[in-house]
């Protein structure tokens, strides 16, 4: 039989984190900032009431922390976007010019009339 881990706050190398668990409080930031709920919080996270509990706690105690690291992991993220991005964008360009594989031209059309439409439709909403 294992022991389970009390729920608890640690900083790990991934930064604050639920003890026992890859899940940090950034992860549940995220669900917090869009206004979930701590149930679909818990239950997509796959935490226990206990760890949950725990995680909103620290992260309504220490607010002010919390948010500068948060902030911090998004700017962080977003860095890396655009790097991965930047670094991408000849090679996917290249891919989007390439011709349909041979046999797959129907179903080639009908995708390349769907993307056609999504974007007109983004477009008609900005």
């Amino acid at each position: 039989m294992h022991d389970a881990k009390p729920a608890a706050i640690v900083r790990t190398e991934r930064g604050l984190s639920i003890n026992g668990k890859r899940i940090t409080l950034y992860d549940v930031m995220d669900y917090v900032k869009a206004e979930y709920s701590p149930k679909f919080i818990r239950n997509i996270l796959n935490l226990t009431e206990s760890e949950i509990n725990v995680a909103l706690s620290y992260i309504e105690n220490n607010r002010s922390e919390v948010e500068a690291e948060y902030e911090m992991v998004l700017k962080y993220a977003e860095e890396i976007r655009q790097y991965w991005e930047e670094r991408n964008r000849d090679r996917l360009a290249a891919i989007a010019k390439m011709p349909p594989p041979p046999g797959k031209e129907a179903a080639w059309k009908k995708l390349q009339e769907f993307k056609a439409r999504n974007k007109a439709e983004l477009e008609s909403q900005s």
